[in-house]
């Protein structure tokens, strides 16, 4: 049986398109004289915040923009001076994009309702997801316990946050758990813990829209879009693909049958 759902934040139980990280990202980059867009802000989406800009710096295109602003390649110590302009960015735009995804907190009574534990692993320092847990407190959805980056020697994705995570919630059995995330770091987090994986395809990272931008959007185009979105998760080989944490409850119902059956996640059949 399920016992423990862990959930990423940003484009997940939050902040709906994953608006938050990429603003910060953009306007880190505009004010070091660099062009970013949000398209190339995604790519390292679900890494902790120090690695996403030491990617986001490898482009090919921002190497050439920084080379030129500064004649050399980046070093080490760039990225440790952009972190530290980056988070009181990303503080302002977190708050901004607090709001819950839709059907996550009945989802999150639900859970509780069935004695679930609910936890979370996140690509946010632990600055950063202050701000955000009291704001998802008073809408509904509460955390047993959560990970930030920085708070273990391997991020994702490595297994190394999910295992903290699930000391703290004592429950031992990988079996019994749930990894729901928009990325793939995130859900190969989850397939190196050796739990079961739900990708999100339409609320985060993959489809990038904000609930506003899929309403002003002729439902043709956006068809299009979330169809894309949806084969991008897919392409990620979690378990499952849902548009968003509003269909998990089904879902995890068929895990539990399958859990029944004697069935493993697709991740033990490369083992």
């Amino acid at each position: 049986m399920i016992e423990a759902v862990i959930f990423d934040w940003a484009g997940t139980t939050v902040d709906f398109g994953s608006r938050a990280p990429m603003d910060a990202f953009v306007r880190l980059f505009k004010d070091e004289g660099m062009a970013l867009s949000i398209a190339q802000a995604r790519g390292p989406m679900g890494m902790n915040k120090w690695d996403h800009i030491h990617a986001l710096l490898n482009l090919p295109e921002v190497q050439v923009q920084w080379q030129q602003l500064h004649g050399r390649p980046h070093e080490a110590a760039d990225v440790d001076r952009l972190l530290a302009v980056f988070i009181p960015f990303n503080k302002i735009s977190v708050v901004e994009c607090s709001d819950l995804i839709p059907g996550m907190p009945s989802l999150s009574q639900s859970l509780r309702e069935r004695h679930i534990k609910i936890g979370s692993t996140t690509g946010y320092t632990r600055e950063l997801l202050d701000l955000v847990i009291p704001l998802a407190q008073q809408q509904g959805h509460e955390v047993d316990f959560s990970v930030c980056a920085g708070e273990t020697e391997m991020g994702r994705p490595a297994p190394q946050m999910m295992q903290k995570c699930a000391a703290a919630l004592g429950i031992d059995n990988p079996l019994s758990y749930i990894k729901v995330d928009d990325t793939l770091p995130g859900i190969d987090e989850g397939k190196a813990f050796g739990c079961w994986t739900v990708g999100v395809a339409i609320s985060g990272n993959a489809l990038g829209l904000s609930l506003e931008e899929m309403k002003a959007m002729p439902e043709a185009e956006l068809a299009g879009l979330k169809q894309a979105a949806r084969s991008a998760l897919a392409a990620m080989k979690p378990d499952f693909v849902i548009d968003s944490v509003a269909d998990l409850l089904p879902v995890l119902d068929q895990i539990n049958q399958r859990l029944a059956a004697g069935q493993k996640p697709n991740s033990h059949e490369a083992h």
